[in-house]
């Protein structure tokens, strides 16, 4: 019988989340391609540690230290683009590459230090994103609005990861040093399988564009903001303008970023006094509006409500759901019935949802 390793399986898995964010199209490729570079990334270095471990082939062992190497940065890039409104990598990262480069240079002439440059590069680049993770959901400006929380979730995911690939390391280290590595292979096995996968799922769910399988957490949580200072209430009011004015809410694709470049503000001047004055996330704030314009459209038209998601700014239904439930209390269905086609009652932004 032909022993299968659970890595191929991982292997398997990665590959057909990869060839789900492929089929998505140009222009979301150009969004995501460190997403899907990470993706084919994980896809083969599954498949090699199966190829190591369940089968014994030494063979692979110089491959597997150098494309672990290029996880921790690529990572790192690809939040941060989600983080930065300028996004696209530039020549200044170049110091990103070191860590590849000097595993290289020593697999190539003094392999024995490899191990602690790859554990001190997975715990420093894990340490970045927790830092990176600081500023909350709204940290992360380039990333589509309805989708904020879950790529939050997964940057967070990703950090836990990485600082976890060089615990595991450093266990093996210790195995190695005081029983000889008799425990090495099969904690080396299975935890880098497991640690591929989640670090596989963090950038499937942070670069897809579509992410209806990967629903958002119902709430996200709250924390008393600071008092909102007179600077603050003049960017909410010019966001409200905006928003009523202009129906910025209805382009499924907003971000805060866009948000910002619309007033001429920092992206963060802009979370602050979303937060500070309407004491929600920009997520939410946003949300609200698309909320209040489908029960317009509820009560006011006999549109059906598979349109209805689209035309209030929504990307999924499963969110228009989760949404509207959280600010009228009640499905779209049950709200039209209940309404009786009047006019919609509720006022943007619906404050202390």
């Amino acid at each position: 019988m032909l022993l299968v390793p659970l890595s191929f399986l991982v292997s398997l898995l990665l590959f057909v989340f990869l060839v789900r964010l492929l089929r998505q199209g140009r222009e979301a490729l150009g969004r995501n391609r460190l997403f899907v570079v990470l993706i084919g990334l994980y896809v083969v270095q599954t498949a090699l540690v199966g190829i190591r471990w369940g089968y014994g082939v030494i063979a692979v062992l110089p491959a597997l230290p150098l494309l672990a190497s290029l996880i921790p940065p690529l990572s790192f890039l690809a939040f941060r683009e989600l983080a930065t409104e300028e996004g696209a990598i530039s020549r200044r990262d170049w110091p990103h590459l070191i860590p590849p480069l000097c595993v290289a240079a020593m697999l190539a002439t003094f392999r024995d230090p490899v191990d602690l440059v790859l554990i001190a590069e997975f715990a420093g680049y894990g340490l970045a994103l927790l830092w990176l993770a600081r500023l909350g959901p709204d940290g992360l400006v380039a990333s589509r609005l309805d989708g904020t929380l879950r790529s939050y979730r997964s940057l967070q995911l990703t950090a836990l990861a990485l600082l976890g690939s060089a615990a595991t390391d450093t266990a093996v280290s210790l195995d190695l040093l005081l029983s000889g590595g008799r425990h090495a292979p099969a904690v080396v096995s299975a935890a880098t399988t497991l640690i591929l996968l989640l670090l596989g799922i963090a950038a499937v769910t942070a670069g897809a564009e579509e992410a209806d399988h990967a629903p958002e957490t119902a709430s996200e949580p709250q924390v008393a903001p600071p008092l909102a200072t007179s600077a603050d209430a003049e960017v909410a009011a010019a966001l409200d303008r905006l928003m009523d004015g202009q129906r910025l809410f209805a382009d499924a694709g907003l971000n805060l970023g866009r948000i910002a470049r619309r007033l001429g503000l920092p992206a963060r001047a802009v979370s602050n006094a979303v937060n500070r004055v309407h004491g929600m996330s920009v997520s939410q704030y946003v949300n609200n509006f698309r909320v209040a314009e489908a029960c317009r459209l509820l009560g006011a038209t006999d549109m059906p409500v598979t349109r209805i998601v689209f035309e209030a700014g929504f990307m999924t239904k499963s969110n228009f759901n989760r949404e509207f439930l959280r600010v009228t209390g009640m499905n779209p269905t049950a709200w039209r019935a209940a309404a009786l086609r009047e006019v919609c009652s509720i006022s943007p932004p619906l404050r202390g949802r």
